[in-house]
């Protein structure tokens, strides 16, 4: 059975950090009876017009999803369940900030059907929480992992590096406590400075300074080092886990398999008769819930893709895994086969700087490849 996964976004927050640039929103009051009718409405939409066999992982993301009530929870995955059917081993994620976490509020998630977590902790420094614009304190971020690690087998946490001013030394620091905490499963992010931010506004103004590329990527290879010797290798450019225990519905993105998405904003992959298509629904919270409401789904736009866009797509994700990408999806996306899809001289470049490796018909970036993935995705695709 190819995997199929459903991705619901929950677009609220008790705050919004100023680093980020997610389809996230801040409101006063959510109206959560409307907005559970309206998200069941568009699952009963996209089930009408795509059969994509069992369901192997749900994945709810924000904003932050732990702030939805539990019963809708339940509500979101029993239709699902009702529509497709849920694999026997379904991957159920939710994401959850530290301080939306309490014993009862895990409790009830796990027995909505939540069986997976991901927790946005981002540092183990208060001073740094505060600069990052986090609600939740270091002990509070403690608490919380091992409020996740008592109520979920499989539990992981995002943070945060090569912050302005942060040294590599004080990141060795934070490694040794995150793998202290740690499950089976890290997600450790680079800063970057996204347009339309906060700290886009900042840096513009000069009055905040990234590390530069040099530090950063010192970071990165220092990171990559540490924890493949503990265990926890990276199986894409920002996560790392124990062989077996990666989560499985990021893979169906970075797979380039099919997925739908619910909720405001969402995207989809859908592979079905006449095509590969792309599925965006409306990003505007508001937006969304009236055209739900008024016409059943929130879809903004649903088109087919063309061979070059499945092919751009295809390489941008499967390079920034450590699997690669199968030489055959070349042939099932872009209808060529590898040779006649990419540049041909700057691919032999790169296997000469030893950025990229093509053997046992898998092409894959090498770990210095992935810390230069856009420049290696735009030479081979030009």
């Amino acid at each position: 059975m190819a995997p199929f996964g459903i991705y619901v976004h929950w677009p609220f927050c008790l705050s919004k950090c100023p680093y980020c640039d997610f389809n996230s929103h801040v409101r006063d009051r959510v109206d959560q009876d409307r907005w559970r009718r309206a998200m069941l409405s568009e699952i009963d939409h996209t089930a009408n017009d795509w059969d994509g066999g069992q369901v192997t992982s749900i994945f709810f993301g924000g904003g932050t999803p732990s702030l939805m009530p539990p019963e809708t929870v339940a509500a979101i995955i029993e239709q699902i369940d009702r529509c497709w059917g849920l694999a026997e081993d379904v991957e159920i994620t939710a994401e959850a900030n530290p301080t939306s976490v309490e014993s009862a509020r895990f409790s009830a998630l796990q027995e909505a059907g939540v069986n997976r977590v991901s927790l946005g902790v981002q540092a183990f420094d208060d001073q740094v929480l505060s600069f990052l614009g986090r609600g939740h304190s270091a002990k509070e971020a403690i608490d919380a992992i091992e409020i996740a690690a008592a109520h979920f087998g499989r539990y992981s946490f995002d943070l945060i590096y090569a912050r302005p001013g942060q040294t590599l030394s004080a990141w060795h620091q934070e490694l040794d406590r995150a793998l202290a905490l740690a499950g089976s499963h890290l997600s450790l992010y680079q800063l970057t400075i996204e347009r339309g931010t906060p700290f886009y506004g900042l840096w513009r103004q000069g009055r905040l300074a990234p590390l530069d590329d040099d530090e950063a990527a010192e970071m990165f290879e220092a990171t990559q080092a540490r924890l493949s010797d503990a265990g926890l290798p990276a199986y894409e450019i920002s996560n790392h886990a124990a062989p077996g225990a990666e989560c499985r519905h990021n893979l169906l993105y970075w797979q380039y398999g099919n997925y739908a998405g619910i909720g405001p904003g969402a995207h989809a992959r859908l592979e079905k008769e006449g095509g590969k298509f792309a599925v965006k629904r409306r990003k505007l919270p508001e937006r969304w819930l009236q055209m739900v409401e008024q016409e059943g789904h929130g879809t903004r736009h649903a088109e087919a893709l063309d061979r070059d866009e499945r092919l751009a797509e295809l390489v941008l994700m499967g390079l920034r895994t450590r699997d690669g990408i199968p030489h055959e999806r070349f042939l099932s996306e872009a209808g060529k086969p590898l040779e006649e899809c990419l540049n041909i001289e700057t691919f032999q470049t790169y296997l000469e700087l030893d950025l990229i490796e093509n053997d046992q018909g898998v092409l894959r970036t090498t770990a210095a490849g992935r810390s230069r993935l856009n420049s290696i995705v735009d030479g081979l695709l030009t």
